[in-house]
């Protein structure tokens, strides 16, 4: 029997972000803010050597102006933490006001406590619970971190990473199951684990002094399914706004597929405030990867928009010519070249689409449904490229020099369309 169309769910294209506490992080009259419906933040962190200064300025550099709205340095250890006021100033005289956060295991009170100015150059601090201290060391060595926070008035990121479980809140949890009268899988045991490390580090760094709206929290694993799980339930036990991240999630098509799939889920039912997608880089490779992947992820869903999309055919044999690929590729990193600038002179810009198609199957009717498209000839086709703008047909482009044309028809169109002055009209 036929399924009636009338009886298929509706899905809305909007989705429902669950509420939370708002926590802002500054720097000078930049202001970042985290949860309460705030668009959700893109943040990545270095690899270089933190205590070298030049170095991290410039990869800091290079991931903002890629798009990462949160920078996060390693602080691990004296030099480094000396290192961060040298860093910040570096960045201020490139003219890059990006939040930098620090990211502390270890010995972070000692390195906070000894360095204030280091303290006083991060916008926010990175505590991992199970890496602060063991047995009585522990809660005053955590006490001590948060008591620097409270000082300067920096927010707090409560990360929980099952690689670096607090053991004896491990150990407690294993006990209480081992009572039960049907006792939990050792999934489940660590589940638990996690988010009960994360609320109750958030509870205590209330009790020390920290207003609720400086605490964002973290439960990162490295499997899908175990993160879509502990975010669910920890999104469900409490209102802090959630940093949202698959560790570990390996090189290459592997960690974007798996970052994606993993996020997406949560991201669709309204989880997650701010994001990192956390690529291993190939040797040599460009870190500004796992920016580009975090903006494509919240674009492709609706959730954000950061840059112009490109809408590109796959090929088959008809389009036995390069040409088309080439143009798609050069087009997409023109755009995202230009958005440094554009964004601040062409305001709406990123909202733009683009369609580069290779033949004349869907190219015509993909163009006609992009703010600009051009379909190329295929395979025994004319070798002509008519340009469609806003679903007219403008012009038909022909010989070698396509490639140079349709850019300038592109730039053209921001100009014409995302001009201050045709914004004010």
């Amino acid at each position: 029997m036929p399924v009636s169309i009338s009886s298929l769910p509706i899905v809305s294209g909007a989705v429902e972000r669950r509420n939370s506490r708002l926590v802002c992080m500054r720097y000078g009259t930049r202001e970042v803010t985290v949860g309460a419906g705030s668009p959700i933040v893109v943040q990545s962190m270095t690899n270089t050597d933190t205590a070298d200064v030049i170095a991290t300025a410039i990869q800091v550099k290079e991931l903002a102006r890629a798009g990462s709205e949160l920078v996060r340095i390693t602080v691990n250890n004296q030099a480094a933490a000396v290192a961060v006021p040298q860093i910040r100033e570096q960045l201020d005289k490139m003219g890059i006001d990006v939040p930098l956060v620090g990211d502390f295991h270890y010995n972070g009170h000692t390195l906070l406590n000894d360095n204030p100015e280091c303290a006083k150059a991060l916008s926010k601090y990175r505590i991992n619970p199970g890496n602060v201290g063991q047995g009585a060391k522990r809660d005053i060595q955590f006490s001590q971190m948060i008591e620097a926070a409270c000082k300067y008035d920096k927010p707090v990121r409560i990360g929980v990473n099952w690689g670096s479980l607090d053991q004896n809140l491990l150990a407690r949890i294993m006990d209480q199951n081992a009572s039960r009268s049907e006792p939990w899988t050792a999934q489940a045991v660590m589940y638990e684990a996690l988010i009960t490390s994360a609320i109750e580090n958030a509870h205590l760094a209330e009790e020390v002094g920290l207003a609720g709206d400086k605490i964002i929290l973290s439960c990162k694993v490295s499997g899908v399914q175990d993160l879509i799980a502990v975010y669910r339930e920890l999104a469900r036990r409490c209102d802090y706004p959630l940093h949202l991240g698959l560790t570990e999630a390996g090189m290459g098509s592997k960690g974007i597929v798996a970052s994606t799939a993993a996020l997406s889920v949560l991201l669709q039912e309204g989880i997650g405030d701010t994001i990192r997608i956390s690529l291993t880089p190939e040797p040599g490779g460009d870190r500004c990867k796992e920016v580009i992947v975090a903006q494509e992820i919240l674009q492709t869903m609706g959730l954000r928009k950061f840059a112009p999309m490109v809408i590109a055919c796959p090929g088959c044999g008809r389009t036995t010519s390069t040409v088309f690929q080439e143009l798609a590729d050069n087009i997409q990193t023109y755009l995202r070249e230009q958005m440094p600038v554009w964004k601040k002179i062409y305001p709406g810009v990123e909202g733009m689409n683009v369609a580069v198609m290779g033949c004349i199957v869907n190219g015509p009717g993909e163009s006609k449904h992009a703010n600009i498209g051009i379909s190329l000839p295929g395979t025994g086709e004319s070798p002509a490229a008519p340009v469609f703008v806003d679903g007219e047909k403008k012009v038909t482009l022909r010989g070698d020099r396509i490639v140079e044309e349709f850019q300038a028809i592109v730039l053209d169109y921001v100009k014409t369309h995302y001009g201050k002055e045709t914004s004010e009209a």
